[in-house]
This record gives C-alpha cells, sequence and structure tokens, in this order.
C-alpha cells in the first residue's frame, strides 16, 4: 500500500505542476473540482475532516466525476455538539456507514483526481472555500501530500461570486433564493459533503445562466 500511495503522490505533484494557458485562451485544459467537506469542527488541524464530495466538471459546468468519503478521525473526542447537529457525525453511525480510514481515504482522493488530472488543471470551489481548502489540505497534509500539488493557487469562493452579482447576504439558503434554487437540505442525516457540493454545483450554474443574462442586458 505505501508504494501504491508513493506512487499516487509522484503522479500528482508533478502532473499539476505543469504549466498550461489561462482559461480563456485552453478553456478544455481546465476544471473546477467543486468540494464540500464536513468537519468535527471550526479550527483545521485540530478539529478534522469526517466527509467530502468531490465533483469534477468543465468550465461549463459539465460533470466529468465524483466521490464521497465518509472518514473516521482520529479524535472523535473533539466533535462538537454543533458540528454533530449539523452532519450527523457520531463514532457508531460512522462505523455503520463503512467510514473510511484516514490513509485508505487519502489514497482514493488522490486516485480520484489522478483519473482527472492527466488532461485538465483544477480549480478548487467552494462556498466559503477558504474553509474547505484549509480542512483539505490539513488531511492530506497528514498523508504527504498538499492541496498546492492538486490545484492551482487560484480558489474560487461561490458566495464572493454570488456578491457580485448581488446576493449580498451571504448566507446559503438566501444566496439560493436570490438565484431561484432550492436550498441546501438542513437534516444532518441527509446534509453530507455530497449533497453540499451537488449544491455547489448548481449554485455555479445558477451564477452563469445569471451572469450570462446580465451581459445579454447590457
Amino acid at each position: 500500500m505505501q508504494s501504491i500511495f508513493a506512487f499516487l503522490l509522484l503522479f500528482v505533484s508533478t502532473s499539476t505542476l505543469a504549466q498550461a494557458p489561462w482559461p480563456d485562451a485552453a478553456p478544455e485544459e481546465w476544471g473546477l473540482a467543486i468540494i464540500d467537506v464536513e468537519t468535527t469542527g471550526l479550527e483545521p488541524g485540530h478539529h478534522e475532516m469526517i466527509d467530502i464530495g468531490m465533483i469534477y466538471t468543465t468550465l461549463d459546468g459539465d460533470e466529468l466525476g465524483r466521490l464521497f468519503l465518509r472518514i473516521h478521525p482520529r479524535h472523535p473526542e473533539r466533535a462538537g455538539e454543533v458540528a454533530r447537529s449539523i452532519n450527523g457525525y457520531s463514532e457508531e453511525r460512522w462505523a455503520a456507514l463503512d467510514a473510511l480510514e484516514a490513509e485508505a481515504a487519502a489514497m482514493r482522493i488522490l486516485e480520484f483526481h489522478r483519473e482527472h488530472a492527466h488532461a485538465r488543471r483544477f480549480i478548487l470551489t467552494a462556498y466559503n472555500a477558504p474553509f474547505d481548502r484549509a480542512f483539505v489540505d490539513a488531511f492530506l497534509k497528514r498523508h504527504q501530500s498538499s492541496v498546492r500539488d492538486l490545484y492551482t493557487h487560484f480558489v474560487l469562493d461561490l458566495p464572493s461570486m454570488a456578491f457580485g452579482l448581488g446576493a449580498t447576504a451571504l448566507a446559503n439558503g438566501r444566496t439560493a433564493a436570490y438565484f431561484g434554487i432550492e436550498p441546501e437540505t438542513e437534516d444532518p442525516l441527509q446534509h453530507t459533503g455530497l449533497s453540499g457540493a451537488a449544491w455547489n454545483l448548481e449554485l455555479y450554474r445558477a451564477l452563469r445562466r445569471r451572469s450570462a443574462e446580465t451581459t445579454k442586458m447590457d
């Protein structure tokens, strides 16, 4: 397993260092890594990522592939009550849902990225992207990798993009209403990284539609 892990790290690290034209010049060489994570709290490095949804798309928002993982934290005792109320985490539930140990989850993430990285460079895209980026980075660094090995240093932060189109509330439910899409579920038993990533993708597509409509009006 260690040799496979080392190969994946080498492939991912070297493949993302290659230079490519900018997205406006070669959009087919770029993509979005639309990500959402659930965690045991708010502090990366102390609290942990316990679930991740990843949807890779073209710049137009056409889906290329998706991955969903639940992950056993090393320190379940650090899980706060607020976090548990949002994502339904408990040690017993995660065991019943076949959550992965952290090393196996890291391998799955790198394998998924490797499937797509030979053709495109990916921009991490999320709702409150600094939060998700920090937790993914902390997780990968515990397994000899990092966010910079997978993604460009640019990020796309969806509420910032929405703010520029007039949705200044920032809260995702009110942002959903502004763009005429359904809000993400608040049911902790249904709310996952994948439900979040899917909602992020729906919002991204709505942002593009609104931007196109605004451009036509101009």
